[in-house]
């Protein structure tokens, strides 16, 4: 198994050493450095580049959302990872707009954060079991009794890519298996996004997922 780098943001010391003592109880975990304010967490993600950011949302200067964002924004490759005792609506959402790739709660079992860090860097959106049924809940608005009419907005060929993105195709995986090319797969699923008024494929593949799609797929 291929090495993970985590990067702690969190202003409490005795949180961030039981995160760093459960984290480094992995051999293919590796933490590359903790930060305490939402300013050191910015600074770090740019200097380590680590996989996955433990982010905590109240943090003294810049807050873990804002923190976020600017690291999605300047180091697209590094994944962040809500972890944190907000379950409110606003945070939720606020996170996953500003680019996390996952919302856990502290309260969460250590196993489960062990399993979060891996999967966010393996590139798949992570969300708590509470977490994740508010989000359904809040696009499933969306929901149409006729599977016809579910995005009527979108074309037959977004219509098909929007279903593999419910069953967490990645983009390659999209194109190798409808036979097209990755920058074709890319223009759809940017199509598919402004058409829908999300702001990224986990938002799309929520509102998917809330209308019905990709149901038969098991979660990760």
């Amino acid at each position: 198994m291929t090495g993970k780098r985590v990067l702690i943001a969190d202003d409490h010391p005795l949180f961030r050493d039981g995160l760093r003592v459960l984290l480094e109880s992995v051999p293919e975990i590796e933490v590359v450095g903790e930060a305490a304010t939402g300013e050191q967490a910015i600074a770090l993600a740019q200097a380590a580049q680590p996989d996955v950011v433990l982010m905590d949302i109240r943090m003294p200067g810049i807050n873990g959302i804002e923190a976020t964002r600017r690291i999605a924004v300047a180091n697209p490759g590094v994944k962040v990872l809500m972890l944190t005792m907000l379950e409110d609506d606003d945070s939720v959402f606020a996170a996953v707009r500003a680019g996390a790739s996952g919302y856990l709660l502290k309260g969460a079992r250590q196993a489960e954060i062990l399993r979060a860090v891996t999967a966010v860097a393996n590139g798949e959106a992570i969300f708590g079991p509470g977490i994740a049924q508010r989000m359904v809940s809040y696009f499933g608005r969306i929901r149409s009794t006729s599977p016809a009419h579910l995005f009527p907005e979108l074309t037959d060929r977004e219509y098909e890519i929007l279903q593999l993105i419910a069953q967490r195709y990645t983009n390659a995986e999209i194109a190798d298996k409808l036979v097209l090319s990755p920058k074709t797969v890319r223009n759809y699923v940017s199509t598919i996004l402004d058409k829908l008024q999300v702001a990224d494929r986990t938002e799309a593949m929520l509102a998917a997922r809330a209308a019905g799609l990709g149901a038969s797929t098991s979660e990760g």
